[in-house]
């Protein structure tokens, strides 16, 4: 609807204003400006899951459930089926809150949920003015490590995450508190370098500190460690490849000074204390062939991550048993975990808006625990297959097919096969998705 009909009224108004009061119509108008420096977009992404697991293999790839929490499978004891139950599941859906304050600042927050548990997920403010290509970041966020981390789930191109982000990671990616300083370089060819000073996780002492009394004043391997406890570091490049062509590479590393973990068994704790570090590299490709609602699009992505941890472990009592009082210390061992993964998907839109994808990944080429022993696991791969119609751009709908073919602790294959049907559909103001 025109606006033109409503502007001579308005137009007439304020300048009999200023006739009467300039400072009055000043304040007038500074006040309007400033109501308008402020924007506040809200959106609602729903998703439901229809899952089915039409075999059942081998829950968890070895290794990489032995010792540690990565903590993906949201309190449900199902192993690798991501918490759902077989037939129709409430999602993983989004509620967000995107504001800015004039030329100042962005303000994001993002609440999570499902059918058992809500979360804040991303609650952050990030810098508009500053000079010279920099830009802080400040609050409880993504990290922008590799590519897909810091996107959510209706900004990927299968509905779960890959297993080397998954595992290595967690199942929300690597997400937390903290502090990132970016810098965009002046250059013709897109160059971005970051670094991100966290709070880092001290796992497992909370679940576990009102058993410390049981302990009888024995002290604990794990040791309370002050945040910040994670840095990273990435730098991400943009060749200039045309209209048509776009293409972006990007290698990331972190170092953690506290890795700490605890397994509670019959009567004893299994402690683990120590660092870890980790590095990856990323690439993405994209083709835009120009015909109508994707036809014709190529998208190319693939990622690459090793991780080392370094600890201490030990078993400490606190129930009696056979191998000693409450207290009683044993097992003490230092080793060195290396594990990697990698993955690599391609989607084509093969026909105005429908797309089908293909991913290919491997988890634990390096898959070496140490325990003492020096455990060396085998190598499991999960192979998946999508199809996703967009009846409109804020809705898609997705079948995927996932063969999991995890090698057990003892060596052996189990491959499972799932389908999943997704629906996703975002409702009201929603950002343009990156790159």
């Amino acid at each position: 609807m025109s606006r033109a009909p409503y502007a001579r009224p308005v137009l007439a108004g304020l300048t009999a204003l200023a006739l009467a009061a300039p400072g009055a119509a000043a304040a007038q108008w500074s006040a309007q400006s400033e109501d308008r420096s402020w924007g506040l977009d809200v959106s609602l992404i729903l998703e439901g899951i229809y899952y089915n697991e039409m075999t059942r293999g081998n829950q968890d790839p070895a290794g990489f459930d032995d010792g540690h929490d990565h903590g993906h499978s949201h309190g449900h004891d199902h192993g690798h089926d991501h918490g759902f139950d077989d037939g129709f599941n409430l999602g993983h859906s989004e509620l967000v809150f995107e504001a800015n304050l004039g030329d100042l600042f962005d303000g994001v927050l993002m609440v999570g949920f499902d059918e058992d548990h809500v979360e804040v997920e991303e609650a952050y403010l990030t810098t508009r003015a500053l000079p010279g290509g920099f830009q802080i970041k400040a609050g409880k966020f993504l990290s922008d490590i590799g590519y897909i981390n810091s996107r959510h789930g209706h900004d990927w191109d299968f509905v779960d995450r890959p297993l080397v982000n998954e595992y290595i990671f967690g199942d929300h990616g690597l997400q937390e508190t903290g502090v990132q300083a970016t810098w965009v370089a002046p250059t013709e060819a897109y160059t971005q370098l970051g670094v991100e000073l966290l709070q880092g996780e001290t796992s497992g002492i909370a679940n576990y500190e009102g058993s410390q009394s049981a302990l009888n004043g024995q002290e604990r391997i794990l040791r309370d460690r002050s945040g910040p406890r994670l840095v990273t570091a990435f730098a991400k490049f943009g060749p200039d490849l045309g209209p048509d062509h776009a293409a972006q590479f990007g290698v990331s590393g972190g170092y953690a000074r506290s890795y700490q973990v605890t397994d509670e068994h019959s009567t004893r704790f299994e402690d683990w204390d120590g660092s870890a570090w980790f590095a990856g590299l990323d690439a993405v490709y994209k083709y835009s062939a120009g015909r109508a609602y994707g036809h014709g699009d190529w998208r190319l992505q693939g990622e690459y991550f090793y991780r080392e941890i370094d600890v201490d472990r030990r078993d400490v009592n606190f129930e009696a048993d056979g191998n000693g009082p409450v207290g009683f210390v044993r097992n003490e061992q230092s080793f060195k975990n290396k594990q990697d993964g990698i993955y690599v998907q391609g989607v084509y839109g093969f026909a105005p808006r429908w797309e089908a994808g293909l991913r290919a990944e491997a988890l634990g080429l390096t898959n070496d625990v140490g325990r003492g022993d020096g455990d060396s696991f085998g190598t499991s791969y999960r192979h998946s297959a999508q199809v996703t119609f967009r009846p409109v751009e804020p809705v898609f709908l997705r079948a995927q097919l996932s063969q999991n073919d995890f090698i057990d602790d003892d060596g052996h294959r189990d491959r499972g096969l799932e389908f999943m049907l997704q629906l996703n559909v975002a409702l009201g103001a929603h950002g343009a998705h990156r790159f």
